[in-house]
């Protein structure tokens, strides 16, 4: 059975996000749909498959939000069900930055479509970041991307005033392109940097996602696979699933040879994560396993691990 995959996000004024979670989660859950939603007062962001028909259902519902109507969405196919589940959940922010005052629907960067990101990060004069977190940027990024190091979002804001401070060191003022898998970090943090003083900004409208299924491989600046927050782990350029696994401890992206590591246990931990957990952790973590194991054995589905959450849609 194929299963379609849809990413999206709006930023909109959604004072009652909080009264509409259930209502809304009955409709997805009748509609067979699984995967991540996230509703606050400043939009909704999320990743959920589901049939054609089931997916067709669940955007229409969430475009019948007030607010919401143009909400766009990236789509992918995949032969499994890369959800566990469906979650619908109230946020502070549908994408966490910890910035208060931050809007882009006050404030953002400019909106440069796929077919023309090329020609601007070609440009000598255009620093290019990867607004994502250290490991997506290790399996995948675009030729000549600046990677922030950063851990989580949150981390963001304090990186790009210190980098910013580097440049006024050197006497640049070079315009500023950001992207992100689905667009909704990029353009929040378009909306940070503009506030920070900035004036040339701009962001990747749709995100990596909406390059891959835009620009043809031949064309493109996009090198190695995209982390996609869900069982898929990563896709190649032509949205078909890549060739990562999951360590499902940490929630990294693994390749074979991380497997072949003595460090490497399924579930419990990689060679990403060995030093990263306590004993009480791992411990938890191989009962965990144990657990979906004894399910597997007996054919029935188990929930297994918690699934990174879905920063970026």
């Amino acid at each position: 059975m194929t299963y379609t995959i849809a990413a999206f996000y709006k930023f909109f004024s959604f004072p009652d996000f909080e009264a509409r979670k259930a209502d809304l989660a009955q409709l997805l859950c009748g509609a067979g749909v699984k995967g991540t939603v996230l509703l606050a007062a400043e939009g909704v962001n999320g990743t959920i498959a589901g049939t054609a028909d089931g997916i067709e259902t669940a955007l229409s519902a969430l475009r019948a939000i007030p607010g919401a109507a143009d909400l766009e969405a990236k789509f992918s196919e995949a032969d499994e069900m890369p959800f566990l589940r469906l979650k619908v959940r109230l946020k502070k922010e549908i994408v966490t930055m910890g910035v208060p005052g931050t809007d882009p629907n006050a404030l953002v960067g400019t909106y440069v479509e796929a077919n023309e990101w090329n020609e601007l990060i070609s440009d000598p004069d255009t620093v290019l970041i990867d607004t994502r977190n250290d490991y997506e940027y290790a399996i995948g990024t675009f030729e000549g991307a600046i990677d922030p190091e950063t851990k989580t979002f949150r981390e963001f804001p304090e990186w790009f005033r210190e980098f910013r401070a580097k440049l006024e060191a050197e006497g640049r003022s070079p315009k500023v392109a950001m992207f992100c898998t689905g667009g909704i970090r990029c353009e929040k943090a378009t909306s940070f940097v503009k506030s920070e003083g900035i004036e040339d900004v701009f962001h990747l409208k749709g995100g990596i996602l909406k390059y891959l299924e835009t620009v043809p491989e031949t064309d493109s600046k996009w090198r190695g696979e995209c982390f996609v927050f869900d069982e898929r782990v990563s896709v190649k350029h032509d949205l078909t699933p890549g060739e990562y696994d999951m360590c499902h401890a940490c929630k990294r992206p693994i390749t074979d040879a991380d497997k072949a590591e003595a460090s490497y246990v399924p579930g419990v931990s990689c060679p990403h994560c060995i030093d990263e957990m306590s004993d009480e952790q791992r411990a938890r973590f191989a009962e965990r396993q144990k657990q979906i194991d004894l399910a597997r054995q007996r054919g029935q589905e188990h929930m297994g691990p918690e699934a990174r959450r879905s920063e970026d849609a």
